[in-house]
């Protein structure tokens, strides 16, 4: 059979999807950009990512070499994420909300031979260039406030259009990514993410979720992030359906997608914060959702009080677990269950095995709290130049997730909260995302995180840190009583704190951590 491949391509391996996508459908949409509107067909962006790839050879940026991109979403994250496919060279996508001094670790520890970055981090990125002595910079400027030809991003491509590079020989095996996890102490770590982990995900998480060629995917999350680039958004590309993306995440423009007929968005993925601001807003009551198929939760704890919101809405959303180190989706609840098992997770996914350990190592009965640790082709091989947090990570082939969750007894997991955010007081642990489950339940309160402070007669007691709705006041009793009804004693926060706004990260987690160095002061006196 003639091969359909255009000549002088070079070598195709089995992990380029715009290459099979080109063959079979090449006019379809593969990417439109709000609020810019720009659309890119399957054979547009096939020509970028061919374009990006030869400009990159030209730098002498080769097979297992590294390019940074600094920049708010864009299709500029999916040329460079298959142009590195094409070359072999590995995508290390940044966080822009960091400081100079964190990206400065980041890109000494990954050494990158050219950072493409918005004009709008301009400056940081010259700055970085000296820090970290990156040979080449390359900027992208809105399309919507200059014309093609004065973007030089745009230009380059243009100018290395219909100059393909030579394509490297790849496996599974071979590193796609590299994406840095925030930690609570130390330097971030940077996963490594493979082409198999990749391709695993779009199965593990393409098939659940009904993803395919007529899938059009609403990515409000950053795409420096895995909920991003693959929740949906890898695997709808993967299928040969649509990513719609936001820029930026705004609440009001979001439903305003979503129930916009020609739009025609049929999925949507958010951690929980999204959800909430979105619930929030006074277009939620009226916004058309009858177009959605697929609304999927993940990255932390929902509250319920949020699941609730959007299955009155007609919404059920469908809970997941996942993390960068597992390309991210492990663990899904299938939408029959997602009223019956309110708050579940779900089960395994078909390709990933999972385990709840206690702390002697052994696996825990229905019901009981231990450690969340997964194994599969989807779990990353380590952390780049990171042996040693390589090694304290694993149990042999298991990756310990630092999740404390528990299993009932048909099997349905329940992430009960992070390990490092369980306090204990009076002998007693407690998890906060249990408590905040129940703060969400007072209606004046818009936004609600728990953190332990230090106690002398309890060891820890909580600390409820409350947002509240506009013009809305609340008294530290009324908290306390409200939650003693609910909670068991040693549950129920012994303070309350008003601020606000919580403290978030780009994809809208809770920084706890920011609360403890706010409100836990080594030097203050402890909660009698």
């Amino acid at each position: 059979m003639r091969s359909s491949r255009p000549p002088g391509r070079g070598p195709v391996t089995a992990y380029d999807w715009l290459e099979q996508h080109r063959a079979h459908r090449p006019n379809k949409e593969a990417i439109r950009e709000i609020p810019s509107q720009r659309r890119f067909s399957y054979v547009d962006l096939d020509r970028r990512a061919d374009a990006l790839a030869a400009y990159c050879a030209s730098l002498g940026i080769r097979r297992g070499d590294r390019v940074a991109i600094l920049a708010h979403n864009g299709v500029e994250f999916f040329d460079l994420q298959f142009a590195c496919a094409r070359t072999g060279s590995i995508a290390v996508l940044l966080n822009w909300r960091l400081t100079v001094s964190e990206l400065e670790y980041i890109l000494n520890d990954s050494s990158p031979g050219l950072l493409i970055h918005d004009i709008a981090f301009a400056e940081t990125a010259q700055a970085l260039q000296r820090l970290c002595k990156i040979p080449n910079l390359l900027c992208i400027e809105s399309a919507a406030a200059v014309q093609p030809d004065g973007n030089p991003y745009e230009a380059t491509l243009s100018r290395f259009d219909g100059q393909p590079a030579q394509r490297a020989a790849l496996t599974h095996d071979d590193v796609s990514t590299i994406m840095y996890t925030s930690g609570t102490t130390g330097h971030p770590k940077g996963a490594m993410i493979t082409h198999g982990m990749n391709f695993w995900n779009c199965i593990n998480l393409g098939i659940p979720a009904g993803i395919g060629q007529d899938t059009v995917h609403l990515s409000v999350l950053p795409l420096f992030h895995t909920g991003g680039m693959n929740c949906y958004s890898n695997p709808v590309l993967h299928a040969g359906g649509t990513v719609v993306i936001m820029r930026n995440f705004d609440p009001g423009l979001a439903l305003e997608v979503i129930g916009d007929p020609a739009q025609g968005i049929t999925h949507y993925f958010a951690v929980p914060a999204p959800y909430q601001f979105m619930i929030q807003h006074p277009d939620f009551a009226t916004t058309d959702l009858s177009r959605l198929r697929s609304a999927g939760v993940g990255g932390a704890p929902c509250a319920l009080t949020i699941l609730q919101a959007w299955a009155d809405r007609g919404i059920r959303l469908m809970q997941g677990f996942g993390m960068t180190e597992t390309s991210p989706a492990c663990i899904f609840l299938d939408p029959a269950d997602a009223i019956r098992k309110l708050g579940s997770t779900g089960k395994a996914l078909m390709h990933t095995e999972v385990r709840i350990v206690n702390d002697t190592g052994a696996d825990c009965g229905p019901n009981e709290i231990g450690e969340l640790w997964v194994a599969g082709p989807n779990i990353t091989p380590g952390y780049w130049n990171r042996p040693d947090a390589t090694a304290s990570s694993f149990v042999g082939r298991w990756l310990k997730t630092g999740d404390a969750a528990r299993a009932d007894e048909e099997g349905f997991i329940y992430i009960v909260d992070r390990w490092k955010d369980m306090y204990i007081s009076g002998g007693e642990n407690v998890y906060p995302a249990e408590v905040e489950n129940v703060l969400y339940q007072l209606p004046q309160v818009a936004e609600a995180a728990v953190i332990g402070v230090p106690s002398e007669r309890w060891g820890e007691v909580g600390l409820a840190v409350l947002v509240l709705k506009p013009g809305q006041t609340v008294e530290k009793e009324a908290v306390v009583a409200y939650c003693s009804e609910r909670l068991a004693r040693f549950k129920v926060p012994a303070d309350v704190a008003v601020i606000d706004a919580l403290p978030r990260n780009a994809t809208g987690k809770v920084l706890k951590r920011e609360l403890r160095l706010r409100f836990v002061d080594k030097n203050a006196p402890a909660i009698s």
